[in-house]
């Protein structure tokens, strides 16, 4: 094997004539050879313009060396004049064994990922999203200890979250959203992780309390169709600082707590969430969606801090507290959407001028709104709930 090396690095050295600088690996070499024949420009790109293998392969765009081998790979780099490559992912790709870094930016790479890449094992960041790969997440994944980033976002990927990948100990991003993957979701022990972002997927089943980490910081789960109840799920996430679960078939209550959580955007609309939020301090978070759900009881004061808060389509009762009145026509709440709910009154004058900033629905409650104002097309044509639906009106 020695004699081989040595062998290939005398043909180089022959052929390329820079005997005073460092040659790449023949490994490296022969592998981004195979990785070029199996992939191409598209129409305006010139991408691969510099890659030619008759100078030293770490000068071509998006290849990044350390000595002799390929550290890091950018294939179709904006930077290097690319809109994006059509091909498919040679299994040579596992053959860069010093790789740390592997990205292909936005085109229309097809195929399956090589289960190659588990060969990779100081790999750190791999991210391959807004492509066309196909097939399932290879489990070997997993086998790539140091991975730290895993990106494949906006593809056809299908299968399961293999539960190798969540056992992953340094993770730290996983983005898999806009796919095609099912199952459940696997729990994730790295201790380091901040980000997961799932949705736009068909996950099934429910979330174990022990399912995310209490590091994570950024949750999106959006657009599935989980299960079950989440209060103790996020009860330990005591960090995030966004969190959407909507539009899943997700149910139980919300604990107070969260909402003093520093969270920045919370979203759980159209669920089966019920009950009657009581948060214990002042909430901070910048935008509420807890539209679509069954919440009910009276609305908190203490949620007119939020700037767009949305409760529409609840089962809210009582009047609306003053203070959001206050905070509506001093142009602190931007949005404030209280339609489709039970409510019975709010104290606002009729010729208050709600300020052009902000937008207040109340239509399709049990009281004749005091005040119009342009609502969207979802809130319906009527005004007013029918009386037979309200258990008090006040007209």
């Amino acid at each position: 094997m020695r004699f081989t090396q040595l062998l290939w690095c005398l043909l180089l050295l022959l052929r390329f004539g820079f005997l005073a600088e460092a040659i790449l690996d023949p490994v490296d070499f022969l592998a981004l050879q195979a990785i070029r024949k199996s992939l191409d420009d598209l129409p305006g790109s010139n991408f691969f313009r510099s890659w030619d293998f008759t100078s030293d392969p770490c000068g071509f765009a998006g290849v990044y060396c350390d000595g002799d081998r390929v550290v890091s790979l950018n294939l179709g780099d904006p930077r290097a004049g690319s809109p994006g490559l059509s091909g498919r992912i040679n299994p040579a790709l596992g053959k860069l064994s010093a790789l740390t870094e592997l990205s292909i930016v936005p085109g229309r790479i097809m195929g399956a990922l090589p289960a190659t890449i588990s060969q990779l094992k100081d790999l750190r960041f791999l991210a391959i999203s807004r492509n066309f790969i196909s097939g399932e997440i290879p489990a070997s994944l997993g086998e790539v200890r140091r991975l730290r980033t895993l990106d494949l976002s906006y593809n056809q990927l299908t299968g399961t979250i293999p539960p190798a990948v969540g056992s992953l100990p340094e993770l730290s991003n996983l983005i898999l959203c806009h796919n095609h993957l099912t199952g459940s979701i696997p729990p994730f022990l790295s201790q380091t992780l901040t980000r997961i972002d799932l949705k736009r997927n068909s996950f099934t089943g429910s979330l174990s309390p022990a399912s995310f980490p209490p590091s994570l910081q950024y949750l999106s789960l959006a657009w599935n169709q989980l299960t079950g109840p989440v209060d103790q799920v996020l009860l330990r996430l005591n960090q995030l600082n966004y969190l959407d679960l909507s539009l899943n078939r997700l149910t139980g209550t919300i604990p107070g707590r969260i909402l003093a959580f520093p969270i920045t955007s919370l979203q759980l609309q159209r669920n089966f969430f019920y009950g009657l939020i009581q948060p214990a301090d002042q909430v901070n978070i910048p935008t509420v969606d807890l539209s679509y759900n069954r919440f009910s009881g009276q609305i908190s004061p203490l949620l007119s801090s939020v700037e767009n808060l949305y409760l529409n389509s609840n089962r809210f009762t009582g009047e609306v507290p003053a203070i959001f009145v206050e905070r509506l026509l001093s142009a602190s709440i931007q949005t404030l959407y209280l339609q489709h709910n039970f409510l019975t009154g709010i104290q606002i004058s009729p010729a208050a001028e709600i300020p052009a900033s902000s937008s207040l629905c109340l239509q399709y409650n049990c009281m004749v709104p005091p005040i119009q104002t342009p609502c969207p097309l979802k809130a319906g044509p009527q005004k007013t709930r029918p009386t037979t639906q309200c258990n008090e009106w006040r007209g």
